[in-house]
């Protein structure tokens, strides 16, 4: 699960500027945002850098969640 959705709000940044600057279609990175896909590590990291968080910033910590077996 990742946060860009929320990190894209709180800076007050769209979805279509960022997929302008990633160079994909709003489809994905909507779908990014939704967490119906998420990114490769590479594209995580482009997306840290363009919105100026540390990449950490757009995960979801799994570390209090309940373990699935």
């Amino acid at each position: 699960m990742n946060r860009i959705k929320e990190v894209l709000e709180d800076k007050g940044i769209k979805q279509m500027w960022l997929a302008e600057k990633l160079g994909k279609s709003f489809s994905i990175v909507n779908a990014y945002a939704c967490n119906r896909r998420q990114p490769s590590l590479e594209v995580l990291y482009q997306v840290a850098n363009l919105l100026q968080v540390d990449v950490k910033d757009l995960l979801v910590s799994n570390v209090n969640s309940p373990k699935k077996n």
